[in-house]
Order: C-alpha cells, then sequence, then structure tokens
C-alpha cells in the first residue's frame, strides 16, 4: 500500500553544518543534500560514523550548492555504494571538481598527520572518511539541471531549482511528491549581494524547510559601498600597525568578493598599494571558476576583477612558509574557521605579534578556533601548540552569504500561503528559537516545527508534519562546545594560572590536587566496571 512520503532530518538540525535530508515515497528516496559535519573534534567524528540509511537505497541527490557542509560527504555516500545521479546547477558541477577533491586531500593529509603523532604509537591507525580519489567519483556523477526547469529525479518526484543567492550556483529546490509541495531553501544570500541577484521562488506551499543561520541576528543595512569604506578604514589600520592583516576567508564565495572589493579599492587609490597574498590553492582554483562566469555576474562590469597586479596567487608550500617574514601584507587563507588548512600556519605566526591584525568576515560555528578566537580568548592551541594573541581581532559582519532574521522572514512570507508547516533547520539554538519566535508572531496560525537530526515527519498535504520518529539523542549530545574545546581552554590557561601562584610549594600541591581529583574518576569508573562484572 503506498504511504504518504516522509521527510527525515539526517543533519544540520540544530546545529549549521552536515545539512542532509531524505524525502522517501513508495520505494524511492532521494537525499536533499549530503555535507560533512564541520566544528568540535565531537561534531566532526559524526562524518566518520555509518549512516542512518542505506546508500545504496537512494535514487538521487539534488544538491543545493557547493559549500563542503552540504556536499562534503557526496565522496562517502559514492564509495558506500550510492549508484545514482548528483543534481545540481552547473556553476555547482564547475566548482564540486575543486571542492570536493580538496576535502579528500585534507582528510588523508590530516589523518595521516595525527596517526604520525608520538602519543598514538601502538594504537590502531585512523582511515580517512574518504580520498582523493572518491572525490573524484563522486564529482563524475554531477548532472546539472537549468534553474527553473522540471525534471524527474526519481519516480514519483519531480524538482525544480531557483536562485538561492548565496554563492555562484547556489539553489533552492522545489520539490512535488504524491500532491505534496515542498520548498528546501538551502542556504539563501541577504538582499542585494555581490555577484548576485536576491533570491527568488514561487508560493503556495505544503512545507517549507527553511535555514536559520541568522536567525536571531539583524544586520545593518550596508551597501557595496558602504562595505567597502568598512574594509578601506580596516585595511589602512592595519597597515598603520605595521604588521600584516590576515583575514581566514572561505576559499569559495567569501575570498572572491573581497578581491572585487580589493581591486576597487587598489584601483581608485583608496588603500595603499600592498601586496594581497592569497594563500589557498582551493581558493585560487575556485576563482578560476568565478572569471569563467565573469560576465554573467553582477557588479564586476562584465570584467575578470581577480587579475589585479597585487594580487598574489600562492600555491606552493615553500611559497607559503616564506609568508612568515612578511610585514605589511594582506594575507587571505582557508579555512573560514580556522578548521584547518593555511589559516592555521598564518594564525600561528601572526596571533602573538602585538602589530597584526586578524579580520573575521564570515561566520565562526560553535567549537570551532575562529569562534573561540572571536569570543577574547587570550591564548589558543594551534597543532599542538599554546600561542598567546595579542594580535588585533577584528570583523566585519557585511560580507555574509547568508540572510539575516529579516530577510529569511521575508523569503519565508514570499513562499506562503504555507498550508502544513514551516520546518526550521541548519541554525543554532538561538538562531532556530528567535526565528521561530518571530514567525510565529507575524503569522499565530501557522504550524512552525524545529526538527532535532534522526526525526522523521510524515507529509500529507494541507496538513502539519506528523512527527513519526524521534532524535537521535547521541547526535544530539556532540553539538556546540564539547569536552575538547574546554579540555584546550584548560590547558592553554594553566602554565600561567600555576605561574600566578608565588609558592613553588603551593604550585606544587594545587598539581597534585588536580591530579587526585582525575584519579578518583578513574577509581570511580574501575569500581562500576567490577559491580557490573560482579552482577554478570
Amino acid at each position: 500500500m503506498t504511504q504518504n512520503p516522509t521527510l527525515t532530518f539526517h543533519g544540520a538540525a540544530h546545529t549549521v553544518t552536515g545539512s542532509c535530508m531524505e524525502v522517501s515515497f513508495d520505494g524511492h528516496s532521494i537525499l536533499v543534500d549530503c555535507g560533512m559535519f564541520q566544528g568540535s573534534r565531537s561534531l566532526e567524528a559524526l562524518n566518520a560514523a555509518n549512516f542512518t540509511f542505506d546508500p545504496r537505497k537512494i535514487a538521487a541527490v539534488l544538491l543545493t550548492h557547493a559549500h563542503i557542509d552540504h556536499s562534503g560527504l557526496l565522496p562517502k555516500l559514492v564509495a558506500q555504494g550510492y549508484k545514482g545521479p548528483i543534481y545540481c546547477t552547473q556553476p555547482t558541477a564547475d566548482l564540486l571538481e575543486y571542492m570536493l577533491a580538496d576535502s579528500g586531500r585534507i582528510q588523508e593529509a590530516d589523518i595521516a598527520r595525527r596517526n604520525r603523532r608520538r602519543d598514538r604509537a601502538g594504537e590502531e591507525p585512523f582511515e580517512p572518511v574518504y580520498t582523493e580519489q572518491d572525490a573524484l567519483a563522486a564529482w563524475r556523477k554531477c548532472s546539472p539541471v537549468a534553474m527553473e526547469e522540471w525534471f524527474q529525479p526519481a519516480p514519483g518526484f519531480r524538482a525544480r531549482l531557483w536562485n538561492a543567492g548565496h554563492i555562484l550556483g547556489s539553489a533552492s529546490i522545489e520539490l512535488e511528491v504524491d500532491g505534496v509541495r515542498s520548498m528546501f531553501s538551502g542556504d539563501l544570500g541577504p538582499d542585494n549581494k555581490a555577484f548576485h541577484e536576491d533570491p527568488t521562488g514561487p508560493s503556495g506551499f505544503d512545507y517549507v524547510i527553511c535555514e536559520s543561520t541568522y536567525g536571531d541576528r539583524q544586520r545593518d543595512k550596508v551597501t557595496i559601498a558602504e562595505r567597502r569604506k568598512m574594509l578601506e578604514a580596516e585595511v589602512r589600520a592595519a597597515i598603520t600597525r605595521g604588521g600584516n592583516l590576515v583575514i581566514p576567508t572561505f576559499a569559495l564565495e567569501r575570498t572572491q568578493e573581497l578581491l572585487l572589493d580589493l581591486d576597487y579599492l587598489l584601483c581608485s587609490g583608496d588603500i595603499p598599494n600592498v601586496p594581497v597574498f592569497i594563500d589557498s590553492p582551493l581558493a585560487n582554483r575556485t576563482t578560476g571558476v568565478f572569471a569563467r562566469y565573469a560576465t554573467e555576474l553582477e557588479d564586476t562590469g562584465g570584467r575578470n576583477v581577480f587579475k589585479h597586479p597585487s594580487f598574489h596567487f600562492v600555491n606552493d608550500v615553500q611559497e607559503s612558509i616564506r609568508l612568515n617574514s612578511m610585514s605589511g601584507a594582506i594575507i587571505m587563507a582557508a579555512s573560514g574557521m580556522c578548521e584547518g588548512g593555511r589559516i592555521r600556519h598564518h594564525l600561528a605566526h601572526n596571533l602573538y605579534r602585538r602589530d597584526s591584525t586578524v579580520l573575521f568576515v564570515g561566520y565562526q560555528a560553535q567549537g570551532s578556533l575562529g569562534r573561540v578566537i572571536l569570543e577574547g580568548a587570550k591564548t589558543v592551541r594551534i597543532s599542538g601548540t599554546d600561542v598567546r594573541v595579542r594580535a588585533q581581532i577584528r570583523r566585519i559582519d557585511s560580507y555574509s552569504a547568508h540572510a539575516d532574521q529579516s530577510e529569511l522572514l521575508d523569503w519565508i512570507e514570499e513562499r506562503g500561503p504555507i498550508a502544513g508547516s514551516l520546518l526550521l533547520d541548519h541554525g543554532e539554538e538561538t538562531g532556530l528559537e528567535a526565528l521561530r519566535r518571530e514567525m510565529q508572531r507575524r503569522q499565530p496560525e501557522l504550524n512552525v516545527r524545529v526538527p532535532e537530526i534522526g526525526e522523521t515527519y510524515t507529509l500529507t498535504p494541507g496538513k502539519p508534519a506528523k512527527r513519526s520518529a524521534t532524535g537521535n539523542v547521541e547526535i544530539k549530545q556532540a553539538l556546540g562546545r564539547d569536552w575538547q574545546n574546554s579540555y584546550a581552554e584548560f590547558v592553554t590557561g594553566l602554565r600561567s594560572e600555576l605561574a600566578h601562584i608565588r609558592s613553588e610549594k603551593q604550585r606544587q600541591k594545587a598539581i597534585e590536587d588536580m591530579r587526585r581529583v582525575l584519579e578518583s574518576y578513574t577509581e570511580h569508573r574501575n569500581n562500576r566496571r567490577q559491580e557490573h562484572h560482579g552482577a554478570h
């Protein structure tokens, strides 16, 4: 007997990464996105866990855009038996060739480094979630489709893509299954974003699934000209200090937006003609994709704005290392949340310098190194070394590729009337709750749900979504800060705290007291084990 369609949230519920939803009907299932979790070690460990569905039974993947938190587990999906196509826009397919391959290389390198650590001698080696070859195998499954044209991803399903205005090639997904009309926002861009038109789409749905990344944030409306004045002020102040201006940036979209503005400021003489190093092979490759579409992008004047003579694209590792001796330069490097890549190398060589500046221009997820720095940490741990934070820490929030609260609310209302439910995902607790509360204030009669990871909902035309399976408690516990964040924060401040104890005898006593506390937990655990064995 044919049953109603169901919607299951496998990721990006009560967190901003790991986007993955499964829609099932009449023996067929499709995925909307298949992204990696990013943030704390506990959260990233979910990437190595088994899928909670069988990849061999998925008929198709509909991909909203190329960011790794939406696409990054596609290679694992394919490696574990997925045979179907990956439907996306052509620019998304072009970007994925580099995005996925880079992700595979990073995982192989990180695992090799972790396995070499002396403190892991004799332990079972870690394995990468997937390799570069797995990544390229997934990219080859891309099946580009045009915006606003219907296609059939699986029997009983039909879909079409709409501009989401987030990054190059990004799309929202309209899906019809057994008379149920749904709209998946993907990540939505703000109004008047560089390069792209504002998000769009049809209206009148049973269900709208909307991201909530900035659901609790109302940004000042800033034009591109005003944003450039902010960047100009930060560059001038940083160069005046005499050190470097280090910008952690996402290789895709944020790097290109910064280059667009720096090109303007350099050409107009509004900032000194300082060298700009783009130290990210991935950013360099994705910039090449943007250059291919330059004539179609807004704000470029139909020219390639990425060729300014002050721009130096760094690929070679030795060339990257030579930047350690630089002063008075702008250094842009990935990753944007400082969780990997060459930015950690540049932070290690600039955070301790009082004359350097670190400028954040993107979202920093809970548990990420970028969030820790931005929240005022005095010392951080980078690649096993404690680094004092003496540099100027600055932030420009107007480069966000995400819609803020009012823009999300407007997009949701433009998709109305919503006959069934609004489901809010891709947000942290404060963003989700603020957006839910404000949407409920605007439309008290609207059924608004905030799903947990692992929850399944039954979808019926014109009726609220009905939860038919509960969430995954273990995954919920991995969201946000974890013990490793707390541990890193504790140990980085421990030496300083002990140094402030004047008496050598008191310092020794403090160390012994801490050791006894840890030993008490070990003793308690051993006693519990003995009681358990005795009971059996």
